[in-house]
């Protein structure tokens, strides 16, 4: 089934696809009048549909059904400072999207490589994801934030910072209760200062590891993920 996103979609009986989706659909798909297709707005809604003009330009379809994603997982927030070669945070986000993530903040730190991004990108890469993977929810993706802003902000559950010191850390699967939203900071390739571990302790944020292997960024990231995934199954 064909997937296309509609982020403005709610519960409309006929919408018109953007532009650029109806070019997809009827252009690059050969999609025609009466074919079916599955529309998803990102916050947790799919649409079966039916085209019923298929103009390139401005393809309209009539919805047939209105479907709810099952998700009863706690919020994953995942704050991650960008990586040098800018694919591997690309991967971590496609990766993380398909696994399941409510939230990615990137984040500059000290030692960070990367210092500027191109938010729209990084959306695009989730909003693929999404559609791959058969999910209806788009993770959250905001610019660009320094680590000492992103630390003092507010959040609705346990927080924990993973770096590579090996004084004063557990592993998060042992830390972690099921059922509890997570925001976890994972620092860039030279990892974060010991300043920045000591200022977010100081703000509440705990001390973890994900095993004795030295990751890579993205990879701990996706771990980081992967782990809070499986531990509320």
């Amino acid at each position: 089934m064909n997937i296309f996103y509609t982020p403005d979609l709610t519960n409309e009986k006929t919408y018109t696809l953007s532009e650029s989706e109806s070019k997809h659909a009827i252009r690059v798909l050969r999609l025609k009048n009466g074919d079916a297709l599955a529309l998803v707005n990102g916050i947790g809604s799919f649409f079966d549909a039916t085209i019923i003009s298929d103009n390139p330009k401005k393809c309209e379809v009539e919805i047939t059904e209105i479907r709810k994603e099952e998700n009863n997982n706690p919020q994953l927030h995942i704050a991650i400072a960008p990586t040098k070669n800018n694919d591997r945070t690309e991967w971590f986000i496609e990766k993380c999207t398909e696994i399941g993530i409510n939230h990615i903040s990137p984040i500059l730190c000290k030692h960070s490589e990367r210092k500027k991004i191109k938010q729209e990108r990084f959306v695009k890469t989730a909003i693929s994801a999404m559609k791959q993977s058969l999910k209806a929810s788009l993770p959250i993706i905001t610019e660009l934030a320094p680590f000492n802003n992103f630390i003092v902000q507010p959040f609705d559950g346990k927080k924990y910072i993973a770096h590579c010191y090996s004084e004063n850390q557990r592993h998060y699967k042992e830390l972690y209760t099921k059922g509890e939203n997570s925001l976890i900071l994972i620092g860039p390739e030279g990892d974060f200062s010991p300043d920045e571990v000591k200022l977010a302790i100081d703000n509440g944020f705990v001390p973890i590891t994900f095993g004795e292997s030295r990751l890579r960024t993205e990879t701990a990231g996706v771990v980081a993920c992967t782990t809070f995934n499986l531990l509320n199954e």
